[in-house]
């Protein structure tokens, strides 16, 4: 016999599954949603129903298939039903965005960093007042923003809000729910970026592909290196997550990373270590806090024209690289490595480093090296994953559970 809490429990479970199959497809027709979800006709005539009544939904109307016949009447989000903050902690810079219910952008703050090095009071106060001023420009009310998303390199703890580690603030550790609760009602969620635009890969590949792919990895080269991993082997939704590729030990007590600790593959592979070694600088000098493209740019000229320092720096980056890779390859089974960020650039100098850090792997001199790509746009692909996981987080989490007391067949 079910209980009124069991039925209400099924009714939200039913709405979500309709919510989640208009997010990856917007504008379908009940028979669409149908399909999509498994659902009955007549409960998802009730849940379009309801979800209209609540200005959650739209309807509008379409052609016919075969273009004869009535209108279709299509379902797609309102797109002042909720809104979204996203907010990307870069090396360099502040990017705030503001996107509706529907995943359209509909405004942007860019704010260049300061590269000095920031209390975390200043660096809350930079991103209360960015936000407020995001709000005000939008026209967003306090109770219409329904989500705060935040990336950021660095280490995030498993609560999913807590900063432990960042290039930004280094070892000042900031709770990003607490530091934002107080004036948004908003749900408040960290994700690390490499996690974001690996998500957002395996999304895309997968459509591209027509099934999920099994296993993904997109490892970011720049000031920082940041790893994000995909398993979608079940039938579960994919597993994302994003180890800490960059610290972790490439040599025993080798070069000093900004983490403070001796040999990890970002003191290395990352901009700041690239640059240190073209130039001879002693391994244990402490990191630059920034090193600009252009700096790096200029090494990449020298490694091209075959000045050997040059060329060893970027060959060194790419052994460290491809010894990490080799442990994740052990450690997780051979999967696809697409590599993003700017450092992408000189991926042509750091490749037979990475080959020969691959190689050392016994599975891979079995099986074979891993199929490695590029993708160009990874502040796209950061974008990307913070609207596939906002979005969904607002349809299960906000727009579900608020069952308007509709009847019928849910």
């Amino acid at each position: 016999m079910l209980t009124k809490s069991s039925t209400e429990l099924i009714r939200q479970q039913n709405r979500a599954l309709v919510l989640e199959a208009l997010r990856r497809q917007s504008g379908q027709a009940h028979t669409d949603l149908a399909l999509a979800t498994g659902l009955a006709s007549a409960t998802v005539s009730a849940i379009t129903q309801g979800l209209e009544n609540e200005r959650v939904i739209e309807r509008s109307e379409a052609p016919p298939a075969g273009g004869r016949g009535r209108p279709r009447i299509l379902f797609r989000q309102r797109r002042a039903a909720a809104f979204a903050a996203f907010v990307r902690i870069s090396s360099d810079m502040f990017q705030y965005s503001m996107v509706d219910y529907s995943g359209t952008l509909i405004d942007r703050i860019e704010e260049k960093r300061d590269e000095t090095g920031q209390s975390v009071e200043a660096f809350a106060d930079d991103i209360r007042a960015a936000l407020q001023r995001l709000t005000k420009r939008t026209g967003v009310s306090r109770d219409d923003l329904k989500a705060i998303s935040v990336s950021s390199k660095g280490l995030v703890a498993d609560d999913n809000t807590s900063l432990l580690w960042s290039p930004v603030l280094g070892g000042q550790q900031v709770d990003m729910r607490k530091m934002l609760e107080t004036d948004w009602r908003a749900k408040i969620t960290l994700s690390h970026e490499s996690l974001l635009v690996a998500s957002a890969l395996h999304t895309s590949l997968s459509q591209e592909a027509s099934h999920p792919i099994p296993r993904l990895a997109a490892l970011s080269l720049g000031h920082s290196i940041g790893l994000g991993v995909v398993h979608a082997e079940t039938s579960v939704a994919p597993l994302t997550r994003a180890p800490g590729f960059g610290h972790m030990i490439h040599t025993h007590g080798g070069a000093l990373c900004r983490c403070g600790s001796l040999g990890c593959i970002e003191a290395y592979a990352g901009f700041y270590a690239i640059l240190r070694t073209a130039f001879e600088v002693p391994p244990n000098t402490i990191p630059a806090s920034f090193v600009p493209f252009s700096e790096v740019q200029k090494i990449a000229v020298l490694a091209r024209r075959g000045d050997r320092m040059a060329e060893f720096a970027f060959r060194q980056a790419g052994t460290a690289l491809g010894n990490g890779l080799a442990r994740l390859i052990s450690l997780h089974g051979k999967m696809p490595i697409v590599f993003t960020g700017p450092g992408i650039r000189f991926l042509d100098l750091m490749r037979p480093g990475i080959d020969l850090g691959l190689s050392a792997s016994l599975g891979v001199r079995i099986e074979g090296p891993p199929e490695i790509s590029v993708s160009a746009d990874e502040e796209r692909l950061v974008f990307e994953g913070h609207l596939n996981h906002t979005m969904a987080a607002i349809d299960r989490d906000v727009i579900a559970p608020k069952i308007s007391g509709q009847g019928g067949a849910e």
